[in-house]
């Protein structure tokens, strides 16, 4: 109040006539720094420029492969047979997750198309069977080795038992030859049989002819020899009808879902050969013959060269 007394009798003093009004301004003048309490000024940060994650990225997997390979490399020196179970254990797992996009890719295409499971080919009906016996004995493990301590016992049996425990992805270049011929001679026994069942079929063939050829075919394969595709192909019309088409194979006539060559022990040549022999047979057989088709792989590798062993 004394402050506004001193003002007016200066004011009246110069006798100039002022309104009153109030002593600070809050309007902007130029050149002057508006109020803090203003509206809020544009910053005046500059950002700094895009750091290239892709580089950084790839700069740090090439760091890690480098630090891998030296790594690898120490423990082949070093550690020898340990480094022999570390890199199928790794290479193991990459093909797993190989396996999984895979199946993951096969069930998308089903569902895209609405497809059930006969519907597929031959090689992903394969493939989505043995990704799904591998991730049942994965959880297995997995599930046994919950408890405390239970894992350094899982790991035990896996190193007794590991054809039973572990997937054929996790074995080693030894083991894999060794099991494989085991699941190949489990095959194999089945042969026999095989061919027991077309010998009771011959004498309800109606073409003499046709009895006649299917005998020696079946003598042949049973004394040791190999076949040649001609032998089968004059046999072909008799697995278009009954008794042995699909449609009136017995059960005990289907004992083998697995039926192959044992390409473990044979050359790239042996091989070629084989699959010669095999796209001749097939591509002259039409869909009412493929039952010789089914049994062509039992009668071309029970005897093939070099498997009998």
């Amino acid at each position: 109040m004394a402050l506004s007394r001193v003002y007016w009798r200066r004011v009246s003093l110069r006798g100039a006539a002022v309104t009153p009004g109030p002593l600070f301004s809050l309007r902007p003048q130029p050149g002057r720094r508006s109020p803090a309490w203003g509206p809020p000024r544009p910053s005046r940060l500059h950002l700094s420029p895009k750091v290239d994650v892709k580089s950084i990225v790839s700069s740090f997997v090439a760091k890690t492969k480098v630090v891998r390979e030296k790594y690898n490399l120490f423990l082949e020196r070093r550690f020898p047979r340990f480094y022999v179970l570390y890199s199928a254990f790794m290479k193991g797992f990459q093909m797993l997750l190989a396996d999984a996009k895979k199946a993951r890719r096969i069930k998308a295409f089903m569902s895209q198309k609405k497809l059930m499971f006969h519907q597929l080919s031959y090689r992903d009906m394969e493939h989505l069977r043995q990704f799904r016996r591998d991730v049942t004995k994965c959880l297995f493990l997995g599930i046994i080795s919950i408890p405390p301590f239970a894992n350094y016992l899982v790991f035990l049996l896996m190193y007794l038992y590991p054809r039973q425990l572990l997937i054929q992805h996790f074995w080693t270049s030894k083991q894999q030859m060794e099991f494989l011929d085991i699941y190949h001679a489990r095959r194999k026994q089945s042969h026999p049989e095989i061919l027991n069942c077309l010998e009771k079929a011959i004498p309800l063939i109606s073409n003499a002819a046709l009895q006649q050829h299917f005998t020696y075919l079946c003598t042949k394969v049973q004394s040791g020899a190999h076949p040649s595709i001609n032998d089968m192909l004059l046999l072909k019309k008799c697995f278009s009808t009954y008794p042995l088409d699909i449609a009136h194979l017995s059960v005990p006539h289907m004992a083998c879902y697995l039926r192959g060559l044992d390409s473990t022990h044979l050359g790239e040549d042996w091989c070629r050969i084989w699959l010669e022999e095999w796209l001749q047979l097939s591509c002259s057989l039409k869909n009412a013959e493929m039952s010789l088709l089914l049994h062509a792989v039992v009668l071309l590798s029970t005897n093939y060269s070099g498997t009998r062993h």
